[in-house]
């Protein structure tokens, strides 16, 4: 059962003493990342200082992979990625688990996004892949919100039709897609999880694919326990998340029902709320937190 009594504005300093901290896991926008999608300055002195303490850090995110290796691309030896919202999970270039959606369940939810777009909703998919991120919209806007997520994608004539193991079908909605294209995607609830991943993003995934089932099976094969695991979210999309760590901080800009589900509050992501929790609660030396 999920634990949700009302957070703490910080730990009491009895359990930060006898905290044994072993995983560190945050998502990217609106936790880690500042809201310019800048990463904090002291990042990477901060992952030094885990990994001389032996702490594993996670990037969990509803990025893809390649976006996510990119960005740690100097520190990720021995990283594990959670990405795409815990449908794929890569370590040092190896997969550790992924979760595809079956065959054919990709062109539906493209049916219905087309049948938004005759409505005349801005919306547009993205059929998330293992290899590659797919899209048939071309206009410039639609694009820069891709690139800024899937560093590896491609411009097709049919997004129903690509030949790719796909994880996940991601809708930008440039309105409100938790009013707008979730609830239109209503139908594919009963089957597929239909989940608000952002102020413009929804995905669909399978029912089992979330960053908690993710972390759950990385604490399994790590064999770290939930009262060692640190995690980070702000969204709807890191609820599972939060429930599989003891650690669960939502930040302080977070979605009501992530304040409410978490059991501690971390400073907002524009005040290096990610780091300055993680170098409180290790009681890192790092400059400037």
């Amino acid at each position: 059962m999920p634990y949700s009594p009302a957070p703490l504005a910080t730990p009491d300093s009895t359990a930060v003493a006898s905290a044994d901290i072993r995983l560190v896991v945050t998502d990217m926008d609106g936790t880690l990342l500042d809201d310019d999608k800048r990463a904090p300055a002291a990042l990477r002195e901060v992952l030094d200082r885990l990994r001389e303490r032996g702490v594993l850090f996670s990037p969990a995110s509803g990025r893809q992979y390649a976006t996510l290796a990119r960005e740690f691309a100097d520190v990720a030896e021995g990283m594990v990625f959670i990405a795409e919202n815990g449908t794929y999970v890569v370590r040092d270039g190896v997969e550790l688990s992924s979760d595809p959606l079956a065959p054919g369940v990709a062109a539906k939810v493209v049916a219905a996004v087309r049948q938004l777009v005759a409505d005349g909703v801005d919306v547009g998919a993205v059929v998330c892949g293992k290899r590659s991120a797919y899209v048939e919209r071309t206009d410039e806007p639609f694009l820069a919100e891709v690139r800024r997520y899937y560093v590896e994608h491609r411009i097709v004539e049919d997004v129903a039709a690509v030949d790719d193991e796909v994880i996940k079908v991601a809708l930008f909605d440039f309105g409100s897609a938790e009013r707008t294209t979730a609830p239109a995607l209503a139908p594919f609830a009963a089957t597929h999880q239909v989940v608000v991943s952002g102020e413009h993003w929804v995905d669909v995934m399978n029912r089992t694919a979330n960053k908690g089932a993710a972390l759950r099976r990385l604490q399994r094969e790590l064999g770290i326990t939930p009262a060692q695991t640190l995690v980070f979210g702000d969204y709807l999309n890191d609820l599972e998340m939060l429930d599989a760590a003891e650690w669960s901080f939502a930040m302080a800009n977070a979605h009501s029902e992530v304040v409410r589900r978490a059991r501690h509050l971390a400073p907002s992501n524009n005040d290096n709320g990610v780091l300055r929790t993680v170098a409180r609660l290790l009681d890192l030396p790092v400059r400037g937190l």
